[in-house]
């Protein structure tokens, strides 16, 4: 493979852990292969079985996904000592202790956020050539598209109108914004919905139609001022103002938490005690896959 160009893809398989992508001739000549991903496909399953007394077979308890381990294996072909160097560096930083970014360009392009979880293996076969088997784990198990998708609206209004006397033939230019935003999930799992909302605003509440027609309410009994920023995760549960401050326990979910199903479309609308212009609503949200 010598003499192939910086960028040259050489599989059509192409996993990218940090600043690596394996697959590419990079800009020092080096080629990245990645000839597993063990892990990928699926993550382990958390269930607990009770024995029946006196009967054939166990009572199952729910089931979970675990969190999901990925190894990567493969070899690093370098055109010369010190770029095999560099490539023994860059393969002990990507496995970070800290969260890192694991995405496989398949069809869909998917992705995982890990951390390190076991002792990078490393070997060097030659003075140019590198084996490596790096394990890394992702606290959550589903696979998500790599583009963020967004959507916005404001509280819902009506402007216009009529104003008698009226003189046939009546024509009326009202305006009507719903304050609401659809969101999808193409994906093959549920998937979590994060709501940020500027105020100023008065008991700002997030209503989440699912697609059986039931509503899932978010009520927050507090007020925004000019400025101010809370953002609801419905993946962690948490409710914070402005970045820093917990809000939770002003948050009522009398319903649960919502989350969109897999290959499905909920909506999500936007009301508050009082209308205020400023106020407005964004939803953020990946589809997600097992």
């Amino acid at each position: 493979m010598a003499g192939l160009a910086p960028g040259h893809r050489f599989t059509e398989h192409l996993v990218q852990l940090g600043d690596i992508t394996f697959g590419l001739v990079d800009e020092a000549g080096v080629h990245w292969h990645c000839d597993s991903d063990d892990g990928w496909s699926g993550p382990d399953t958390r269930m607990d079985l009770s024995q029946r007394e006196a009967d054939h077979g166990a009572w199952p308890s729910p089931a979970y996904m675990a969190e999901r381990v990925v190894t990567l294996a493969g070899r690093v072909f370098a055109p010369s000592r010190a770029a095999a160097d560099e490539a023994f560096d860059r393969l002990l930083a990507a496995a970070a202790l800290t969260d890192t970014v694991l995405t496989v360009h398949e069809t869909v392009p998917k992705q995982l956020v890990v951390r390190r979880s076991g002792k990078p293996l490393i070997k060097r076969l030659t003075g140019t050539v590198l084996e490596y088997s790096l394990q890394v784990t992702a606290a959550d198990p589903r696979r998500y598209a790599t583009v963020e998708e967004t959507g916005w609206t404001s509280l819902p209004f009506a402007s216009g109108g009529l104003t008698p006397p009226l003189t046939p033939p009546v024509v009326s230019d009202a305006v009507t914004t719903s304050g609401e935003i659809t969101a999808t999930n193409t994906g093959s799992c549920e998937t979590r919905l994060r709501f940020t909302v500027d105020g100023p605003v008065d008991g700002p509440t997030v209503f989440t139609q699912m697609p059986d027609g039931s509503v899932i309410p978010l009520l927050y009994s507090q007020a925004l001022y000019e400025g101010d920023q809370l953002v609801i995760d419905t993946d962690t549960k948490t409710c914070m103002l402005n970045g820093y401050v917990s809000r939770r326990r002003f948050l009522t979910t009398p319903a649960g938490w919502p989350a969109i199903p897999p290959r499905s479309t909920v909506g999500v609308q936007f009301q508050a005690r009082y209308y205020s212009s400023a106020a407005l609503l964004t939803a953020r949200w990946r589809s997600a896959w097992l």
